[in-house]
Protein backbone atom coordinates (compact mmCIF):
# COMPACT_ATOMS: atom_id res chain seq x y z
CA UNK A 1 0.00 0.00 0.00
CA UNK A 2 1.49 3.21 -1.09
CA UNK A 3 2.44 5.74 1.86
CA UNK A 4 -0.73 7.90 0.14
CA UNK A 5 -3.23 5.41 2.47
CA UNK A 6 -1.22 6.09 5.46
CA UNK A 7 -0.92 9.81 4.50
CA UNK A 8 -4.68 10.06 4.01
CA UNK A 9 -5.14 8.55 7.68
CA UNK A 10 -3.05 10.28 9.70
CA UNK A 11 -4.85 13.44 7.78
CA UNK A 12 -8.11 12.48 8.79
CA UNK A 13 -6.97 11.95 12.67
CA UNK A 14 -5.32 15.35 12.36
CA UNK A 15 -8.75 17.01 11.25
CA UNK A 16 -10.74 15.29 13.63
CA UNK A 17 -8.85 15.99 16.50
CA UNK A 18 -8.91 19.51 15.63
CA UNK A 19 -12.54 19.49 15.51
CA UNK A 20 -12.84 18.25 18.63
CA UNK A 21 -10.61 20.74 20.44
CA UNK A 22 -12.87 23.13 18.97
CA UNK A 23 -15.49 22.62 21.53
CA UNK A 24 -17.79 23.23 18.71
CA UNK A 25 -19.51 20.00 18.14
CA UNK A 26 -22.65 18.88 19.76
CA UNK A 27 -22.19 15.77 22.15
CA UNK A 28 -23.41 12.88 20.10
CA UNK A 29 -21.58 14.48 17.25
CA UNK A 30 -18.44 14.34 19.51
CA UNK A 31 -18.84 10.82 20.34
CA UNK A 32 -19.39 9.39 16.77
CA UNK A 33 -16.04 11.41 16.02
CA UNK A 34 -14.27 9.67 18.70
CA UNK A 35 -15.39 6.80 17.44
CA UNK A 36 -14.17 7.16 14.01
CA UNK A 37 -10.53 8.62 15.91
CA UNK A 38 -10.57 4.77 17.31
CA UNK A 39 -11.21 3.24 13.68
CA UNK A 40 -8.75 5.51 12.14
CA UNK A 41 -6.15 4.59 14.56
CA UNK A 42 -6.66 0.98 14.31
CA UNK A 43 -7.08 1.35 10.44
CA UNK A 44 -3.34 3.20 10.69
CA UNK A 45 -1.82 0.43 13.05
CA UNK A 46 -2.85 -2.38 10.93
CA UNK A 47 -1.29 -0.58 8.27
CA UNK A 48 2.14 -0.04 9.67
CA UNK A 49 1.76 -3.36 11.29
CA UNK A 50 1.68 -4.80 8.05
CA UNK A 51 4.66 -2.56 6.52
CA UNK A 52 6.78 -3.69 9.27
CA UNK A 53 6.23 -7.72 8.40
CA UNK A 54 6.75 -6.63 5.51
CA UNK A 55 9.89 -5.72 5.96
CA UNK A 56 11.11 -7.99 8.23
CA UNK A 57 10.53 -10.73 6.07
CA UNK A 58 12.24 -9.32 3.02
CA UNK A 59 15.56 -11.28 2.84
CA UNK A 60 13.87 -14.47 4.82
CA UNK A 61 15.77 -13.73 7.76
CA UNK A 62 14.31 -13.27 11.34
CA UNK A 63 14.97 -10.12 13.24
CA UNK A 64 18.16 -10.05 15.44
CA UNK A 65 16.96 -11.78 19.04
CA UNK A 66 14.27 -13.48 17.19
CA UNK A 67 13.75 -17.38 15.97
CA UNK A 68 12.53 -17.53 12.38
CA UNK A 69 9.15 -19.67 12.13
CA UNK A 70 9.58 -23.30 11.95
CA UNK A 71 12.90 -23.35 14.20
Amino acid sequence: MPDERLDDLVARLEQAAASLRSGELPPERAAALVDECARLAADASAELDRRVRAADGVGGAAAPGQLALGS
